[in-house]
């Protein structure tokens, strides 16, 4: 029998938020970013120990996110129809023994072994851990979305400090030394677990239950919004990556700063993603998520206009802003759609987490290849006008009078 206490939620009423769950699934998406976030860091060091070609490295690389993203609404589709409350702690079991075998893979062939159980782990750490977040969530779903990204924000850019002060000086062994960040996130995941069936299972079918009571849309007008809701996932991972991708590289190539300069401004642009986040869903369930769909993709749209043209003091300014107000969206956008498809939680947040995942990847490759072909600042000059896709969030219905909100 376990020693371990059971997460208190406070109350069990559906209509109240159980901070400390989502506090705990936070923290855990914080070990599950950084874990993942490790591989892309130790790239060269990999390359030189094995002897890889750039090709193999795509291999290893492709090997991670095809199974962090097409698996996920696969898995959140299953968990919709079987709720399995100890999956999150099973998918951490398989991050750890990715990184187990990383760190002691023995050739290539253990190597792709190794990204693709990280994946896994990740593929179904979102889905889950999204479902799990409204479950806690109460009547501040935007909220508790945005309280359980903010952990992966935190720990995707924690994961490649962590591998240069630690991997790379210390050799690729030292990756087992994060399977105890791994063991306590199992700690923490079978905690979340007896929660899940003691009291979230019942929370979920009272919320679906409640949304199911209310008049639905159409089903022409579900997949429309869905369709826009993807445009819109298009147009900020696509910025955003530009950002996160190749921003030092702009800096370096526009102001001739150094690397630890460049290095600062992109720290401060996860900053204000971090806090985009998290105001993106408090606003969202004071205002609604619509518009703050509506005004984090367009409202960025001037300064993403202005910033290939600022000097060095104003394109650091800009970030800021650009940063805040385009991470608002994304837990706006995973609300609005769960609100479309109350019964379909998993299968949702799965999608566009996989969208997320897969359309960061083939920005970065697209736009690696268009500033190869021509410069780093036309690339930026280029993004600056994917924030007019964001016009289309007028074509979203109000949610308030269809599905619910």
């Amino acid at each position: 029998m376990s020693t371990t206490p059971p997460i208190r939620p406070g109350a069990d009423d559906a209509g109240d938020t159980a901070f400390a769950v989502l506090a705990a699934i936070s923290a855990c998406h914080l070990l599950n970013d950084m874990m993942q976030s490790l591989l892309p860091a130790m790239y060269p060091l990999l390359k030189t120990n094995y002897g890889l070609d750039f090709g193999q490295i795509g291999l290893f690389s492709f090997a991670c996110q095809v199974t962090a993203s097409v698996l996920q609404p696969l898995i959140g589709l299953y968990v919709d129809r079987r709720p399995q409350p100890y999956s999150l702690a099973v998918g951490m079991t398989s991050t750890l023994a990715g990184l187990v075998l990383l760190a002691y893979a023995p050739d290539f062939t253990a190597l792709l072994v190794a990204a693709a159980l990280v994946g896994v782990g990740s593929s179904v750490f979102h889905p889950e851990s999204s479902r799990v977040a409204r479950m806690a969530a109460g009547h501040r779903h935007g909220l508790a979305q945005a309280v359980v990204q903010v952990g992966g924000n935190a720990g995707a850019a924690l994961g490649p400090l962590l591998a240069a002060f630690i991997v790379l000086r210390h050799g690729q062994a030292s990756v087992a030394w994060f399977s105890l960040a791994a063991l306590l996130g199992i700690v923490f995941l079978v905690r979340i677990g007896h929660w899940y069936q003691a009291h979230g299972l019942r929370r979920m079918e009272a919320g679906t239950a409640h949304a199911a009571a209310r008049p639905t849309l159409p089903r022409c007008r579900i997949a429309l919004a869905l369709a826009v809701l993807v445009a819109l996932l298009f147009s900020k991972f696509f910025y955003t990556t530009s950002i996160t991708s190749y921003y030092t590289f702009y800096l370096i190539s526009e102001f001739q700063v150094s690397v630890q300069s460049a290095q600062l401004h992109l720290f401060a642009f996860l900053v204000a993603v971090a806090t985009g986040t998290i105001a993106g869903g408090w606003i969202g369930d004071r205002i609604g998520r619509k518009a703050v769909i509506w005004v984090s993709i367009v409202g960025v749209l001037p300064f993403t206009l202005v910033l290939p043209y600022a000097n060095l003091f104003w394109t650091g300014v800009l970030s800021v802003p650009i940063g805040f107000i385009m991470a608002s969206a994304f837990p706006a956008i995973i609300v609005y759609a769960q609100d479309l498809l109350p019964a379909r939680v998993g299968t949702v947040a799965g999608l566009f987490f996989g969208l997320a995942f897969g359309l960061a990847g083939i920005g970065a490759a697209v736009l690696g290849e268009l500033a190869d072909a021509t410069s780093i600042g036309f690339v930026y000059r280029l993004c600056a006008f994917l924030p007019v896709i964001g016009l289309l969030a007028g074509l979203l219905p109000d949610v308030k009078k269809g599905a619910g909100s």
